[in-house]
Order: structure tokens, then sequence, then C-alpha cells
């Protein structure tokens, strides 16, 4: 009975904290949603008190109201910049932790091609894209490619740093247990680099929207970029305020996607 009684009390006492932490973050997540609701609001009040032209700084209310006009398809735009800032990203991300796996296997393959990334990484992202544009004509593409240039360095620095600081200790202790090298990636250097691999890719999600962006800049025929270049000569500032509140809102849902993979992730490697 007093065994039976210690476990219930251990449960009891468990579920307390995990319903202490849901309430916690449920209470994060209305202070950031109050946060962001009263910035739209003395926005607004402030663009309407002190009567701010609106080619200026338009209120929210007068950028929201641009969605409804087909001259700039909305839809379609923010598609497009989703799609190259997607696909940028998850290149980005593959090549970045593929490229640290092999430096961390292989010592070869770090003195040949890291001071390459190195090298490569200096190069002005904005001076690619006129290149990329050769290459590969207008469209898409580029634009992948030079959101990709520019998020793919912070995951493989940060994923490389991850896997090589495994506690030297440790690994030799599985080696002298005759573990596998394939064992020590498992069960050691990939466990403990998880936390530094998604922080790269938190780094690489605000940078490959910046990326995308640059290169609808340059040269685009469609994405919320080119919309942007196209209404600044008419200062036509609701659709530009609109178009840069769309980016943010694809960063946001992006940045959110890596938050939610990372806890489910690090969550089953502790298990």
């Amino acid at each position: 009975m007093e065994a039976q009684s210690i476990v219930l009390g251990t449960d009891a006492s468990t579920a307390a904290i995990a319903a202490a932490k849901r309430r916690a973050q449920t209470w994060r997540v209305l202070v950031v949603i109050a946060v962001h609701v009263a910035v739209v609001l003395i926005w607004q009040v402030g663009v309407d008190w002190f009567r701010v032209p609106a080619f200026i700084l338009p209120s929210p209310l007068a950028a929201l109201k641009t969605l409804t006009s087909p001259n700039y398809a909305w839809p379609t735009n923010t598609l497009v910049s989703a799609t190259e800032i997607g696909g940028g990203y998850l290149l980005g991300v593959f090549v970045g932790v593929t490229l640290a796996l092999l430096f961390s296997w292989s010592r070869i393959f770090t003195l040949l091609l890291l001071p390459l990334c190195v090298s490569l990484n200096m190069i002005p992202k904005v001076a690619l894209g006129p290149l990329f544009i050769v290459w590969f004509s207008y469209g898409i593409m580029p634009n992948i490619l030079i959101a990709f240039s520019i998020c793919f360095f912070p995951v493989l620095l940060t994923t490389a740093r991850g896997l090589s600081e495994a506690p030297p200790d440790l690994l030799d202790l599985v080696r002298s247990l005759k573990g596998t090298r394939w064992q020590l990636f498992r069960k050691i250097q990939l466990p403990g680099a998880l936390p530094y691999v998604f922080s790269g890719m938190k780094v690489g999600a605000v940078l490959a929207v910046a990326g995308a962006v640059v290169g609808e800049f340059i040269a685009s025929e469609r994405g919320l970029g080119y919309i942007m270049i196209q209404v600044q000569s008419s200062l036509d500032t609701p659709a530009m305020v609109m178009a840069v509140i769309l980016l943010t809102m694809l960063g946001v849902l992006l940045y959110g996607a890596v938050l939610g993979v990372e806890r489910v992730v690090i969550r089953d490697a502790r298990v």
C-alpha cells in the first residue's frame, strides 16, 4: 500500500507540473498576442490622431483595404514568395546539415571544403542575382538560389559545431566498449547537436525571407518584393506596407514551424 501511495503521489505531482507548464505556455501566448494587438492599435490611433499622410505611413486599415484590390494579385504573389522562401530554406537546411555531417565524419572534407564554404559565403549575395538570372533566366529558381545562398551557412556552422561538441570522455568510453562510428553518431553526437542544428535553422528561417526578397528586388516578374518595386514609383505606400506584412507573416509561419519541429524532435530524442 505504501509503495502504491508513493507511485500515485508521484503521478499526481507530474500531472500538476505538466498542467502548470501548460498554463504558463498559454499565458505566454496570450501576452504575445496582446502585445501585437496593442502595437497595431497604437499604430492606427497614432496615424489618425496626427493625420499622417498615407504616402508616408498608412494606417493598418488602409493597408488591409489593398487586399480587396485585384490589381496586386495578392494570392498569386504571396504563393510565389512562399515557394521561393520555402524552397531556398529547405535546400539550405539540407545542404548545410549534409556538409556538417561530412565534416564530422572526415577531416579531409573539412580541410578541403570548409575554407571554400567560408570564401563562398563572403560573396555579396546581391552580386549573385544577375549571374543567377543569366544562368537560370527569370523566374522562381534564381530567387530560391539566392535565399539558399544566404541561409545555408548558419545551418552549416551551428550543426558542425554541435557535432564537434560531444564530450571526448564519453566518446572514448563508447569506443572502449567497441561502439561503432554509427553508434557514436546516433547515440552521442546527434542528440547533443540537435539544439545547435535548430539554432541554425531558426537563423536560416529569418535569412531565407530576406534572400527571397533580395532576389525579387533584383529582377522578378512575380512575388511580394516585385509588388513593392512596382508600386514604389507611384508612392502606393499602403500596398508596400501590406507586402511587408505578408512577408512578415510568411517568416513567422516558417519560424513557428521550425519551433514546432524542434519541440517534437528534441522531446523524442530525450525519450
